[in-house]
This record gives structure tokens, sequence and C-alpha cells, in this order.
């Protein structure tokens, strides 16, 4: 065994053998895999291994259109067979919301050249006639669907992996992961010790034992989970070639041929845990006992569909684990707490992900960023509040509705709250609906009668119409914003602005109380962030961004070194914020304040420490509405009295609390980017308008690589798009972010951000296109229909900012 690696993989399933594959696929030969039983010990082995293309994610369907193409491919290159049928896969809506959802991923899948379309259901029957579409509303068809042979995956996988040079020891248990003052690590083994500046913690049911030994808590709990295979059954048998699985998820199973018979596979209500507090070190390939009984209503709804299986008898069942993360995508990435150590954990559909995965794993830890956003899949978007007991009832949400449709704007209870600020009661008893964002509960909307929640599907709902009360109460009058989950750091020190500077790409401004815009620049030249920075004085700064995003960035800032006697914190925990905005806002905040707020006194993006209703805060005239406003940034204990303050102010100039929906609104018709929709590391700064703000005359980070993209003609535009109104009116339905964009029949780009502006009085949406130009007539995909639009050649609100410098 070599006592020396590049790279170490912890844990010899589907997922950690695809990473050792991809590694060395990507130039790395001098790889070590380490298991510690036989190869697919855990879950890999009894995995149903159903392969789908389409997700409701974007980036995600890339991936797993990759890993379908792949495993053809594979067998080829190493001779090991992958077990790969594929004789389509039929998906199949009882409802409206599911038409909706399957003809969104159909028009998705038009744009980016995948084999996913709409069939009728007499051709669904010729292709699998035991199916029963009575009360089906509209079939899909995915060719290249089906399954592959576990095991013979995995193998394939390692086979390739050795052919390149790399190392597989099986019955090798990981005993210690130690790090060096090197920050290289030593993985310990019963066979010895071996060198290496990446561990990687692809441990499957073992992901939480594995991380542990380096003291890292990953929010990850095992479930049971059951599948059973029928006897040979005549209709099957008489077929003559394999028929395709069939997808009815408002059934709540899946289905597919095995043999001559049918497998069934359901994530049922009556869920189960396992191994609550570890998994036991000497379970490998086992199984627990049968408990059908369990599925039973999800069995029923397979019979009603396919009658024939009712009749069959069943030859075995499989009952087995399967870990999960509290949103049952992947805890993927580097640990940014610890240099060296990347995490590739709570992986459930594996032979659906397992090569796309593995690629991204690989182009991550050498070449330092993935070719797509994948922050989806990030454990930065965990943190230390995603506790056991959130896991847990998150795990439990995720499993009893695996295949219930994720909506736009969904927000689900389980575990909440998790992190609240000291104003949340108050906020509910004044009707505040609360989302999640980072941990934090922070208002979306507020209700007329307290307890009101959302309601959920592709159309308008329930807080369409009050959102666009709250819009027009901050655009006639003021509104009040709870900002308190944005993300706030301080920098001071005499070395704080030479560090500012070697990590954002902007120039830090040079005087005090003034505040700049500034992106910071991915590995790949991309926006990987963007940021407000104010001098608070000499060697004193404030920096603003966003909140989810906080652990991700972490990443980033340590990158470059901190000098002697200048420190960086977040202050996140410690200030709440509030963003007072409309046209009089001024009037509002000018009766708690003796500070003048005229803006030859007060300008657009200066800031000052102010006294405001007898609180010391920090203000800044910005404002993400594009509107006339302010943000205040207080103690977090002070926050209960600034608010009162504010309300009482405001109550006789008609002006109240506003939720995030609202923002969203107003930031879309003002034509303003959001990071992780607009701003993400896949778009280059000339793309999204920023390019003014890499300052090239300095260094900064990741400045090799803007410069190198920044050279290119913009492969795609930021654009914002007004949708027809009669075309929006005839589906209910605005535009949220995915929808493809079409111009006379050709994929021209897709939907970022959308909403309704209730201001100016159109339905908008935000998307990046190629090949158009302002006033250009093209075709928005929502609800997967057509919808006639319009490239617009500014923003519909206040295009020249004279309301934001007023």
């Amino acid at each position: 065994m070599r006592s020396e690696a590049q790279a170490v993989v912890i844990g010899g399933g589907v997922i950690g053998c695809s990473i050792l594959y991809h590694l060395t696929k990507l130039g790395w030969s001098d790889v070590v895999l380490l298991e510690r039983d036989e190869l697919t010990s855990g879950s890999t082995w009894h995995a149903a291994a159903n392969i789908h293309g389409l997700h409701d994610s974007t980036n995600i369907s890339r991936i797993q259109h990759y890993t379908m193409n792949l495993y053809n491919a594979l067998e080829e290159e190493t001779g090991q067979s992958c077990g790969v049928f594929q004789p389509g896969s039929l998906y199949l809506a009882q409802t409206e919301e599911r038409e909706h959802q399957l003809k969104l991923q159909a028009a998705k899948a038009k744009l980016y050249g995948m084999n996913f379309y709409e069939i009728s259901i007499e051709e669904a029957k010729e292709l699998n006639p035991m199916v029963n579409y009575d009360g089906i509303r509209c079939v899909m068809y995915e060719p290249d669907g089906g399954n592959v042979d576990p095991s013979g995956v995995t193998n394939a996988y390692a086979v390739g992996a050795r052919q390149r040079g790399a190392e597989i020891h099986r019955f090798t248990p990981v005993t210690g992961t130690d790090q060096q003052e090197d920050g290289t690590w030593i993985v310990r083994t019963p066979k010895g010790d071996i060198r290496t500046p990446w561990v990687v913690n692809a441990a499957g049911l073992w992901g939480r034992e594995v991380a542990k030994l380096a003291g890292l808590e990953l929010p990850l709990q095992p479930t049971e989970h059951q599948y059973f295979v029928t006897e040979t059954m005549t209709d099957v048998e008489n077929a003559g070639r394999r028929l395709p699985s069939v997808s009815d998820r408002d059934g709540e199973y899946y289905l597919r041929q095995e043999g001559q018979g049918l497998l069934v596979g359901a994530y049922e209500k009556d869920m189960k845990f396992w191994a609550e507090e570890g998994t036991p070190l000497d379970f490998a390939h086992d199984l627990f006992p049968d408990d059908l009984e369990r599925i039973e209503e999800n069995m029923m709804n397979a019979i009603e569909r396919v009658p024939a299986v009712g009749e069959a008898g069943i030859k075995q069942v499989i009952n087995g684990p399967m870990i999960w993360s509290p949103d049952s995508n992947v805890l993927m990435g580097p640990v940014p707490e610890l240099d060296g150590y990347f995490c590739c954990n709570g992986i459930i559909p594996g032979f659906s992900q397992s090569g796309g995965m593995g690629l991204m794993a690989a182009q991550w830890i050498i070449e330092g960023e993935t070719e797509y956003d994948m922050f989806a899949w990030d454990l930065a978007r965990f943190d230390s509040w995603a506790t056991k007991d959130f896991t847990r009832a998150r795990v439990e949400d995720q499993y009893a509705h695996r295949f219930a449709i994720h909506f736009p704007n969904e927000e689900r209870s389980a575990g909440r709250p998790a992190r609240t600020r000291p104003i949340y009661e108050t906020q509910k008893e004044m009707g505040a609906v609360f989302g999640l964002n980072a941990g934090w509960e922070h208002p979306l909307w507020y209700a007329d009668a307290p307890g009101t929640t959302d309601t959920n599907g592709f159309t308008r709902q329930n807080w369409w119409g009050p959102v666009g009360e709250e819009c027009k109460m901050l655009r006639d009058r003021a509104g009040i914003i709870d900002i308190s989950n944005f993300a706030k750091y301080r920098c001071k020190g005499p070395g704080a602005e030479d560090w500012l500077n070697a990590v954002f790409a902007n120039t830090m401004p040079k005087s005090v109380g003034r505040s700049c815009l500034t992106p910071l620049i991915g590995k790949r030249g991309g926006i990987a962030g963007d940021f407000t920075v104010t001098r608070l004085a000499e060697d004193d700064f404030w920096i603003i961004g966003s909140g989810m995003a906080e652990r991700y960035h972490k990443r980033f800032f340590k990158q470059v070194p901190l000098s002697e006697g200048t420190t960086f914190e977040s202050l996140t925990e410690a200030i709440c914020g509030f963003n007072v905005a409309g046209p009089k806002s001024r009037e509002l905040l000018g009766r708690l304040t003796n500070t003048s707020l005229a803006t030859e006194d007060f300008p657009f993006m200066r800031s000052r420490k102010i006294e405001l209703a007898g609180i010391e805060l920090l203000a800044l005239r910005v404002s993400f509405t594009g509107d006339l406003g302010w943000e205040l940034h207080c103690k977090t204990e002070d926050q209960p009295r600034l608010f009162a303050a504010l309300i009482e102010a405001g109550k006789d100039i008609g002006a109240g609390p506003v939720g995030s929906r609202a923002l969203m609104s107003l930031r879309i018709e003002k034509g303003y980017g959001s990071w992780s929709r607009e701003y993400s590391p896949e778009y280059w700064p000339q793309e999204v308008g920023l390019d003014r703000l890499c300052k090239m005359e300095k260094d900064f980070l990741n400045k090799g690589a803007a410069a190198k993209v920044m050279e290119n003609t913009p492969r795609e535009k930021l654009v914002i798009l007004h949708l027809d109104e009669a075309d929006v009116a005839a589906s209910n339905a605005d535009a949220t972010g995915g929808e493809p964009i079409f111009k006379e029949g050709k994929g021209i780009g897709r939907v970022t951000s959308g909403a309704y502006g209730y201001t100016v009085g159109m339905s908008l949406a935000l998307g990046y296109v190629k090949d158009a130009e302002p006033g250009d007539a093209v075709e928005v995909m929502v609800l997967g229909r057509p919808h006639r639009a319009t490239i617009l050649t500014a923003p519909p609100f206040d295009p020249e900012g004279a309301r934001l410098r007023g």
C-alpha cells in the first residue's frame, strides 16, 4: 500500500469508486481508495439502480444526463459489464400540477437537447400494455431511462480507475484521519498510514462516523427502504422485449421490469429511521426483516395502475438502509473549516447521479471549482444550525414526500424553527408567513390573520395578492424589510484595505463613509459572489453579502492570508438589520433621528453611524428595492426596540412591514440580479454586467481567470423580459426561474428569476439569452407552455435611478 497519495477516497460504494475513476480520468493516477469491507457494501449492492435524466434542477439534469450516457462508454472502456437496460421510462401525470411539472421538464429537455418528450396515451399503451392509463392526463417518454446492475457499475468504475494507476484496498478500515501542521492528512489503517493533501469522505452509511474522525459532524440520518420483486409474470414473459419502467409519482411508487417479473418500490408515509446513534461497524451486506405492511397503501396504488401486480406472487423483498441529508441532496464539497477534506455523502438517486457526481468531485478537487454551479449540492448550504433534531425531522419529511412535487417558492415546515431573531414572535403576531434562509426564519409576506400558511402550486397562490399590496405600499409610501439574514462581516486593522483589495475585484472605497459594490471572482473567472463594502474608518470596513452563501464564501476568504494585526469576522448573528425604503422613507426615519437625511448631507452609496430612536446603528444609503432607502444595522439585542419604533413612526404615513417575496418583485422591476440566481460561478462578469466593477489594474483573487474569460465574447447576456399579459392571465402563472426561452422555435436561454411587477403592471423575468436583442419577441415556457414575451431595453421601474438617488 502506498504511503503517500494525491488523494485518499474512503468508501468503496458506487460514489467512492466513481470519484476515484474521475480523479484518474482528469489526470491524477497517484490515488487510493480504502474500503472497510467488500466493494458495494452498505447501501450500493441492494439498490434498485434506476436511471433517469430529468430533474427539476437544470444542472442536476445535466449531471444525470451525463451519467446515463456514461455507462455504455464505461463498459466499452473497461470490459466490465454495467448491466445496462434502457427500455425507456414512462412518466405519468394524474394531476394538473404533475402535468405542469412534466411539461416544464419536457421544455427543458428540448432546450438542452435531452431525450424526454410527450407521447399519446395510445403510444404509451403500445410501449407498456400492462399499465392502466385511466385518469392519466399526460405521459412523457424518456427513451434512455432504465436501470443498471449496481455491482457491475461499481466494479466498472474500479476497473477504470485501476487501469489509470489507482490503488484499491478492500477490507481496510480507516481508523483515523489526522491533519498535520502543513495542512496535509495522515489517513490511518491497520495496514499502514497514508499521507495525502486530500481526504475524500465517500463512506456512505458510515459517512457520519468517518467525519467524526476529523472532528466533523454531518447532518445525515439513515432510514429503511423497501422494494419487492414479483415472481415470473406471463405478460412480462410474453412481451418479447423489455418493458419501459413506470414513474407514477402521484401514486408514490416506482415500477420496472426485473427478470421476467416486476420490481416495485415505495417511499411510505409510515417511514422508519435506522441507526440513529451511529451505523454499526459490522454491518455490510445485511438487510432488515420484511415489513410490507408499511408500504401497503403504495402497493395498492401500484396494483390499481398495473393490475397484474396484484395477481403475481412475491419472490423477494429487499428492506435495506439509505442515508439522507435534510433536503435529500448530497452533501458535497470541501469542508470550509478543514483544508483538504472533501465530502460526498447522503446520496439517494446514486445510479442516476454517480457519473456526474464523480466528475464534479474530481473537478472541484483538481481544478478548484466545478464547471456547473452546484450550490444545491454544496455541503456549505448547511452549518451547525442543522442539528440532529432538525436533520431527523427534515429526513422524515423528505422520505415521506419523496415523490411530492417541490413547487416554486415552497417552504416546508419540518424541523422549524431552527434559528430565530428577537422579533420572530412579534412578526408572527403581525401575520408574518416565514421562510427558511441559512437556518434563519425570515418573513416571506404578511397575511391578514396570524397563523396563515402558504398554499403551493405552479400557478399564483394565496400570497400573490397580499405581496402585491406590500409592493404598492413601499413604492407609494414606505416599507420596512427585515434583512437580518444578510451575511455581515467586519474587517479591521492596518492591513484591512489591502486584504479586501486582494480578495475582491473592485477597488475598495478610499473615503470614510463611502460604499462600493464588488464581485468576488471564482476559480474559473465567474461570479462567486457580490458584496457591498463600506469604509467605516481608516482601518475599518463593513461588508454585506448573501446570507445563504456565508459558509460557501469562507472558502474564498481563507485563500488570502490576513496580515498581522488585521481581523475579519462574521457578525451575522450579532447584528440585525432593516431596509426602510420608498418615497416616504426619509420622512419616516427623520422622525426618529436628528441626523440630516437630505441627499446633500446623506447621498446615495454613503454610510454613517447615527442614533435612531435612541439606538446607535450603522445607516447605509442603499436599497435592494431600487427605491429611495436606507439599510439600518443594529445590535441583535436592539432589534425589538428599533422595529417597534419603525412600525410606530410609519403608521400615520401608511408604511408597514414588507416580506422577502415583495423584495423579489421589487428588485426584478429594477433589473437587479441576485446571488445563486443571476450571479453564479458559471457566469462571466461581462455576461452579468459586472465587468465594469472588475478593476484589472490591481491584483485580486482569481484575477487571471477573470482576465482570461473577459477576453471572450459573452456567450449569453442577462436581460429583462416582459411576458404577454393575455398569456399570463390565461395560465394564471408568472415565471419563477428555470423556464426555457425560445425564439422562432430555437432554444436561446432560460429564466433565472421571475415575478409579477405589481407597481409597473407587468409580469417580468430576468434571464440569460443568446442570439437575441432588446425588442425581440421570444417565448417563455411558463408551465412548459409558450408565453409570448418581449426583451426590454431597460428595467421598467426608474431606469435612470432618479428615485434611488433622489
